[in-house]
Order: structure tokens, then sequence, then C-alpha cells
């Protein structure tokens, strides 16, 4: 595998970060409003999910303090994500699953994002490659994993969904990858890889089921 680059992972690793807790952010605030939470709630969920993964993948590595502690961008991200992304969320009418397929689409970015973040996280301490698309799959459903826990809902990880599985194989694309192509190909090529099987796994699961999500706050789906 070629890590010549390790030393761009830094910033790579920055920027994927702030990126994927803004959409995880989303996710939970769009679910704090299917589950009725005030904009508090909200907040807290959001930023439970938000940085939910990467504490996990920092507690893993031996990280210490964790990302969001010696960083306040993460936070000063999420917060303000997460309350626009409530107010923008109650706009959206009840019914329909319009809330559900807005937190699902959501949340197959941040799966993807997170998992970049949390493989780059590991080879950027120098762990195995099998180490690194393990931990890559850990950040990636944590958060998501909290966020629904919180909720009372099964997580998705424990669903017959590929949920795990997709981030898995993104992983391992692009640590295989790497030994072809330019870091910045990998990156895309993994990151479209995972969106785009996530993406059509809750097209059909969700927005070809007709008996789906209709009331949209009292489904036990994430």
């Amino acid at each position: 595998m070629n890590v010549s680059a390790l030393s761009s992972f830094a910033p790579l690793i920055t920027l994927l970060t702030v990126v994927a807790t803004a959409v995880m952010a989303a996710s939970a605030a769009v679910q704090g409003v299917r589950q009725e939470f005030d904009p508090f709630g909200a907040t807290v969920l959001a930023i439970v999910t938000a940085v939910g993964g990467g504490t996990l993948r920092d507690l893993l590595i031996g990280t210490s303090p964790v990302f969001w502690l010696q960083d306040m961008t993460y936070l000063a991200t999420a917060v303000p994500v997460a309350l626009v992304t409530f107010a923008l969320g109650r706009t959206l009418k009840e019914g329909g699953g319009r809330r559900l397929r807005l937190l699902l689409y959501l949340d197959a970015i941040g799966l993807a994002l997170f998992t970049l973040v949390g493989i780059q996280s590991a080879l950027a301490n120098n762990l195995p490659m099998v180490s690194a698309i393990v931990l890559g799959c850990i950040t990636g459903v944590a958060g998501g994993m909290f966020r629904d826990l919180l909720c009372g809902i099964q997580p998705s990880i424990l669903k017959q969904d590929l949920y795990a599985t997709i981030s898995l194989l993104g992983g391992l694309l692009y640590v295989l990858a790497l030994d072809w192509i330019s870091e910045e190909l990998c990156l895309i090529l993994a990151f479209f890889f995972m969106t785009l099987f996530r993406f059509f796994i809750v097209y059909r699961t969700h927005d070809e089921d007709d008996n789906g999500d209709t009331s949209d706050k009292d489904s036990k789906t994430p």
C-alpha cells in the first residue's frame, strides 16, 4: 500500500471530519423532529451523533483528549447545523416518509465520510490495513447507532440492510486502491461507492415501499 502521502492525511482528516460532523448532526436533527424532540433535545442528539464515532475512534487509538475537546470547530459546526435542520425539518409535512428518507440519505453520506475519516486516522497512526478497515467501520456506524439507541430505535447495523457491510466494503476498496491511484481519487471512488450503494438500498427498502412510514413520527424504523 502506498502511504507516501501520509503527511497529507491531517488536513484531509480535518476537512472530512467537519463535513461528516455537519451531515450527521443534520441527520440527528431530522430524527429529533420525527421523535418530537424540542430544539434542545434535538441539539444534544445531534452532538452525540456527530462526535460519537470519532470519540470511539480516538479512544480505541489512544488519542487523548478526544478530537472535539481539542478543537471546538466540531461542536461549533454541529450545534448550528442541528438547529437549522431542526427548523427546516419542522416545515416538512408529516406522512409519506419524507423525513425518514431525508434522514436515511443524510445518514448514508455521513456513513461514507466517517468511514473514510476512521481509515485515514488509522493509517496515520501506522495501524495495519485490516485494523484500518475495521476502525473505519466503527467510526462510520457508531454515531448513527448512538442516535438510534437514544431514540429507542433498533440500530441499522443490526438489520439486514447492509449498513456495516457497505462501510467495510468501502474501506477495503479505499485501502486497496491506494496501490494503484492517487489518494484523492481513492477518496472519491470509495465515497461514491458507499454513498450510491447505500442510496440504492434506501431507495429499494423505503422509497418503493407503499406501506412505509406513513406517520413519520411513530415508526420504529430509523
